[in-house]
């Protein structure tokens, strides 16, 4: 027990040398280094989440993650060459692209010039170092909601993008943030910021995907999404980062009046994730439609966390989950929905499934509903198996060889999460990163 705790002792003491070594590139002063140094602190009193905190029971980042590595270098010239080479292999989509690489903005690499005069964009880092403009501390904040890794985002932001679309807009393009990991070993820490007026309509598009020979890194992502009374979103998250790579996000999203919010999280890459979404229903009517697919195999272990807070009357909720996780892959889904007292004619259905592949394959589902009022309509549901032996002997009786069918009924159990997605070039999209995970599995 001695060692054990010295062990702990040591890594706090190297992440507590890691900030301090990162104020110097840290952007802000005044408040909001203040800020940071609370956030700091918030995170050394907790340490890295671990199996005994009900909400990481099943991703103890203690072991899985182990330290936190020091901050990436500000991207150089070779980085940038590195970076642009990895957007080039990126499927191609008609979007306005906006670019972060290693935690920075790069300007070169973004199409700023494509943006409609209705949406602003300014960079985290800018916001941050405006002079006189404490307020904006309040861009580090939130840390109660995502607890610890969120906190450790607050300390250590680098940049990031503001994006903010007039009332009764409709965006032509989707809004593309892509991160660019090029540093191994190393650490990047973004926060993002969404906000979608009145009426307006808009599609948000990430991406997070690794340069060659990036490995070993850790990615921990913040994005806070406010869409206003009558707003309507498009997302689609895509995680493809290195296989060894380790991606924490935390996705904070609020619904204002008759707000609409189809989102998608879609997971191939990284050793460790963890996708934590946290939606909050602030006006009456707004309806969500969230849905995951996470595709895995070798050791990776991904986590997608969500909790849906129905704060108000009449709103809507579905949830779709699917995992298809192969040799000693581990996932995990917790869905949490409360309906608060008074949110009544509340509508809102989860359901979570997990194909399993291997004998080693592991999924952990835990589907949780908290009601404090009476005039709804809830459920739940989840289950786990393994492919259907009389399908795969209808379809090889039919020519397809085990790997063929295999694949095709692994598309169609995916199938339905993807479908959900509006658009059709988004829809492509998801259902190609779907079949590349299929070609490289054989």
């Amino acid at each position: 027990m001695m060692n054990l705790a010295l062990a702990k002792t040591d890594t706090a003491r190297a992440t507590s040398d890691i900030f301090a070594a990162a104020r110097d590139r840290l952007p802000g002063e005044g408040a909001v280094a203040e800020v940071r140094e609370r956030a700091f602190g918030a995170y050394e009193r907790a340490g890295l989440p671990h199996r005994r905190i009900e909400e990481w029971k099943y991703t103890d980042l203690r072991a899985l993650m182990r330290e936190v590595l020091p901050l990436a270098a500000a991207p150089d010239a070779a980085a940038l060459k590195s970076a642009e080479a990895a957007l080039a292999s990126l499927a191609v989509v008609d979007a306005q692209r906006l670019v972060l690489i290693d935690g920075v903005f790069a300007p070169a690499l973004s199409d700023l010039s494509a943006f409609e005069t209705s949406v602003r964009v300014q960079t985290l880092r800018d916001a941050l170092e405006e002079q006189g403009n404490s307020s904006r501390a309040d861009l580090l904040g939130g840390s109660a909601i995502g607890g610890a890794m969120l906190a450790l985002n607050a300390a250590l932001a680098t940049d990031g993008v503001l994006v903010t679309i007039a009332e009764k807009i409709e965006l032509k393009k989707p809004v593309h943030i892509v991160h660019v990991a090029t540093r191994s070993s190393a650490a990047r820490y973004t926060r993002s910021f969404l906000t979608v007026g009145k009426g307006a309509r808009a599609t948000l598009l990430e991406s997070f995907v690794a340069a060659d020979g990036a490995q070993s890194y850790q990615v921990n992502d913040a994005v806070t999404v406010c869409l206003g009374d009558g707003g309507e979103l498009e997302h689609v998250r895509l995680m493809v980062d290195a296989p060894d790579a380790v991606n924490i996000t935390t996705a904070i999203f609020t619904m204002g009046a008759k707000a609409r919010l189809n989102t998608l999280n879609m997971t191939t890459g990284g050793g460790v994730s963890r996708y934590q979404g946290y939606l909050t229903f602030a006006g009456e009517g707004a309806e969500v439609t969230a849905n995951g697919v996470s595709l895995l195999n070798g050791r990776q272990h991904a986590d997608n966390t969500l909790f849906l807070d129905h704060a108000v009357p009449h709103c809507m909720s579905r949830e779709i989950f699917r995992s298809v996780v192969d040799n000693r892959a581990h996932s995990v889904f917790q869905g949490r929905i409360m309906v608060r007292p008074g949110a009544q004619k509340t509508d809102a259905k989860m359901m979570t499934r997990a194909l399993l592949l291997s004998d080693e394959a592991e999924a952990d589902n835990k589907p949780e509903l908290e009601i404090f009022a009476d005039d709804v309509t809830c459920g739940h549901g989840a289950t786990t198996g393994a492919l259907d032996e009389s399908l795969l002997f209808y379809l090889r009786a039919r020519g397809l060889s085990e790997k063929e069918a295999q694949a095709l009924l692994i598309q169609a159990f995916v199938g339905e999460a993807i479908e959900q997605i509006a658009s059709d070039a988004l829809r492509e999209l998801a259902i190609s990163a779907a079949q590349r995970w299929l070609a490289a599995r054989g």
